[in-house]
């Protein structure tokens, strides 16, 4: 995009000389309550003149690191009560990777086909994307992958698995919901063969579908939950959970089987759990179904071939990867940011922050409508 922005508050972002953008893709469902919300910032400037770095695990109590995971798994389901926190989503997936295999003795993990949950070797190796992954080979053996949503993969899932790392809402294929009944289908067969089941939440967590997690819509509660994206309020941070008797296979044979030097930096849990309360403590999440009714009425146009939604997380399928730029830079122009998918180019990415007004919301649809119609010309 070549942009120099300059500061951030709300859901806008200003560049050098001070035009103002929407941000329609909110850092990639990071800033889900907005940039540079006053309690965020005061707790990161509160957390940082106390102390920053000092030994993240295993040698000192941190406050902001033991807060944070309370409130979090206080709105858990009571087998996830256990997190470990790192410095990504990515190192999320490679921690509950190496949990599933530890804890099995297994060796075999199923993942699916345009999912991303990072791009770390081992996460890469579970992307279901040949062209992102021709170039790093050799990869991980033994990741096997079928179609999101296929009775194929519930009928691989035996006693040579480790575990089955799945997407509750698929994002990077352009937001795809699979039938819940197949997310329970994967339950049952995990259950019956002793696997793993392990959800990544990363982009969906934090309110985007329209609950606070979108397993909640579902009916399935996984034995691992990965988390990252909008988890450290901005600052960086990811993190895996799982029940405490689960994660205490990561402590022996060998003695500190999972380790990191920085993650669950204290500033960034001390951002995280202060974004997770302003979240906690508004009505963003139970406005979100209205939102996305906004969404689904005011985004109409003859080029927009089809509109998938999960809450406020929207992909605009155009007839191909060229129109979809062509609109995405005449919505920048226009004071918009957006972009498209990793596996669907052709579609346009929308996730606004949920912080958004529904007045705002129309804006910005009419803004991406406008830019449609000088793109393709009608």
């Amino acid at each position: 995009m070549g942009l120099e922005m300059v500061r951030a508050a709300g859901i806008y972002q200003y560049d050098i000389h001070n035009k103002a953008y929407i941000d329609f893709i909110s850092g990639f469902s990071v800033a889900n309550i907005g940039h540079s919300h006053p309690k965020v910032v005061a707790a990161v400037q509160e957390q940082a003149a106390a102390y920053m770095h000092l030994i993240v695990y295993g040698e000192f109590i941190q406050s902001p690191q033991v807060a944070y995971a309370q409130l979090l798994t206080s709105l858990l389901p009571h087998s996830l009560n256990c997190e470990y926190f790192t410095n990504s989503g990515a190192e999320a997936t490679e921690g509950a990777m190496k949990l599933a295999k530890r804890s099995t003795g297994r060796t075999k993990i199923i993942a699916f086909n345009n999912s991303n949950h990072g791009s770390t070797q081992d996460a890469l190796s579970a992307m279901g994307s040949e062209y992102f992954k021709n170039a790093y080979r050799p990869l991980l053996p033994e990741v096997y992958h079928y179609n999101y949503g296929s009775e194929a993969a519930i009928q691989a899932v035996d006693e040579t698995v480790a575990c089955v790392l799945a997407e509750p809402v698929q994002a990077e294929s352009g937001v795809t919901k699979p039938p819940k009944e197949w997310l329970q289908a994967l339950r049952e067969a995990c259950d019956r063969c002793g696997a793993l089941l392990i959800f990544d939440e990363i982009q969906a967590g934090f309110g985007r579908t329209g609950s606070l997690w979108a397993m909640e819509q579902t009916g399935v509660v996984p034995d691992v939950l990965l988390l990252g994206k909008a988890l450290g309020g901005g600052m960086p941070l990811g993190a895996f959970v799982a029940d405490y008797k689960l994660m205490q296979t990561l402590t022996n044979n060998p003695v500190l089987g999972h380790i990191t030097t920085f993650g669950g930096h204290p500033v960034s849990c001390a951002a995280g759990k202060a974004a997770l309360e302003v979240l906690l403590q508004g009505d963003c999440i139970k406005e979100i179904n209205n939102k996305e009714q906004l969404l689904l009425q005011y985004l109409q146009h003859p080029a927009i071939l089809s509109v998938k939604s999960a809450g406020l997380w929207a992909s605009l399928q155009f007839k191909d990867f060229e129109t979809n730029l062509a609109v995405v830079h005449r919505c920048i122009a226009n004071g918009l940011i957006t972009d498209w998918f990793l596996f669907a180019p052709e579609c346009m990415r929308i996730a606004p922050p949920l912080i958004i007004t529904e007045q705002q919301l129309i804006q910005a649809c009419k803004i991406i409508i406008k830019s449609i119609g000088e793109a393709v010309g009608n």
